[in-house]
C-alpha cells in the first residue's frame, strides 16, 4: 500500500510552526494584578520541539499576541522562528518563508482559530488540535486526538518524524523499539 497524502506531505517538512494560545497553551491566560501574563505550555510538547531539533527540523511560534511567557518558552526550547504580534499572520509567514529560505510545502502549521485559516491554506502540512474551531478542523489536512495545550503539538511532530523514518531511531535511543 503506497503512503498516504499526509504522510507525504510530512515527509518534506523543514519547519514545524505552531500558534500558541489555543495550540500550544489551551487558550488560558492568567492576568496578574500587576499586568503581567502566565500561560501553561505541555511538557510533552516542548520534549517533542527538542526531539524535532534532534532530528534536524526547525520550530517556530506564529502569534498574533505579544507575550514575554511566549518568549520566555520559545527561547528555552531554542525554537528559532519566533513571530509574534504581526499585523497579520499571513504576511508573516510570507517573511517566515522568505527568512528561511523555504517553500510552503516544507512547513507544517497548526493552527486552531478563523485567523489560522489564511496560513492553514498555505503550508505543506496543515493541521489543528482536537478543540479547534469547527471551520478550521474541517479545513487541516490533521486533526490530533489531543487538545491544544494538551500534547497536540507533541502528535503532530510524531506524525512528522514517523513520515521522515526518524521517529524509530528516536525512540530506541531510550532503549525500546519504536511501534
Amino acid at each position: 500500500m503506497g503512503r498516504s497524502s499526509n504522510t507525504r506531505k510530512a515527509s518534506r517538512v523543514r519547519l514545524l510552526l505552531f500558534d500558541v494560545d489555543g495550540v500550544l497553551t489551551d487558550g488560558t491566560i492568567v492576568v496578574h494584578a500587576d499586568g503581567t501574563e502566565s500561560k501553561r505550555f505541555h511538557i510533552r510538547d516542548g520534549t517533542a520541539i527538542v526531539w524535532a531539533h534532534r532530528a534536524g527540523l526547525m520550530t517556530g511560534v506564529l502569534s498574533a499576541r505579544r507575550s514575554p511567557a511566549t518568549a520566555q518558552r520559545a527561547a528555552q526550547l531554542a525554537m528559532r522562528v519566533i513571530a509574534q504580534a504581526s499585523r497579520g499572520k499571513l504576511a508573516a509567514f510570507e517573511q517566515v518563508l522568505r527568512e528561511q529560505r523555504l517553500t510552503e510545502a516544507e512547513v507544517a502549521f497548526m493552527g486552531d482559530d478563523l485567523l489560522d485559516l489564511p496560513v492553514l491554506a498555505r503550508v505543506g502540512l496543515s493541521a489543528a488540535p482536537a478543540d479547534a474551531t469547527p471551520e478550521v478542523r474541517r479545513r487541516v489536512d490533521l486533526v490530533t486526538r489531543a487538545h491544544g495545550g494538551h500534547g497536540a503539538a507533541r502528535e503532530l511532530i510524531e506524525f512528522v518524524l514517523r513520515a521522515q523514518d526518524r521517529w524509530n531511531s528516536l525512540v530506541a535511543e531510550y532503549g525500546v523499539s519504536g511501534r
